[in-house]
């Protein structure tokens, strides 16, 4: 009875792919979509694109990850463990970003596209032709999570639209006390959420956990307005429970956050 209750268990168990880049402070990148992936009952897999040398104050060195290598880390997993749904964060480069859209749009399952071009510190990390090759993956991407300057930078929401994937518009560059995010879906629904802001130094990451969690629940079945709203929620808790470690742009607490966050639907 225990063998066959743990194989179902783990049979359900979504498995969900992470394509980003490293980040040496533990706060986002991998690390950060690591643990929102496990904190949400998922098992995560990683294509890491790119290695940083960063912590709360910035980005110190970045070293791009070859292109081969990268599609030799998603072949290698899709190959053996399975893939349930996809986030793609940092990308490293237009070279990269275009073969993993190639590798990635044959796989037909949910794919969240963070269009990660700059820090939470205001470093850069993304050039104009990495950014200019991001249509590739908005193309074949289910959601795209671009915050306001994100947006801008790719055209607006109608031009995102454009590709044919839905919009989740962060509004956390806005200005006033509390912070709404609206999702457009690709047939132009909307959707609202809105919250009161945190008052809070410790966001490094948020974006990575957002993107992440989405899909985590996307992997698990959920649709996608019901991903985006687990997110969200898990979101505030990790910033509400941040541990403090560092000087500048504090990580957030994914695993302190699981406390105050009802998993009761996850």
């Amino acid at each position: 009875m225990s063998a066959t209750i743990c194989e179902h268990s783990r049979a359900k168990t979504p498995r969900i792919l992470i394509i980003a880049g490293s980040d040496s402070g533990g706060g986002a990148g991998i690390q950060a979509d690591i643990k929102t992936v496990t904190m949400l009952g998922g098992h995560a897999m990683t294509a890491i694109t790119a290695i940083t040398a960063q912590n709360t104050l910035g980005v110190q060195a970045v070293h791009a990850i070859p292109t081969d290598m990268v599609l030799a880390q998603i072949a290698s997993v899709a190959g053996d463990i399975g893939i349930d749904a996809v986030k793609i964060g940092m990308i490293g480069s237009a070279t990269t970003a275009s073969a993993v859209a190639d590798v990635l749009a044959p796989l037909g399952v949910p794919i969240v596209f963070d269009p990660v071009m700059i820090a939470t510190s205001g470093s850069l990390l993304a050039d104009d032709a990495t950014i200019a090759a991001f249509e590739a993956l908005m193309a074949i991407a289910t959601v795209t999570t671009p915050n306001l300057p994100e947006a801008d930078a790719l055209g607006g929401v109608e031009a995102i639209r454009g590709h044919g994937c839905a919009v989740l518009i962060k509004g956390g560059h806005g200005a006033g006390d509390r912070i709404t995010d609206t999702l457009i879906g690709a047939d132009g629904t909307r959707t609202d959420w809105s919250d009161p802001r945190i008052d809070t130094r410790h966001t490094h990451g948020t974006g990575c956990t957002l993107a992440s969690g989405i899909a985590a629940g996307l992997g698990a079945g959920l649709d996608l307005a019901a991903a985006i709203d687990r997110a969200r929620r898990f979101v505030r808790a990790a910033l509400v429970a941040a541990p403090g470690v560092g000087q500048g742009h504090v990580p957030m607490g994914h695993a302190l956050g699981v406390s105050p966050f009802d998993r009761v639907d996850r």
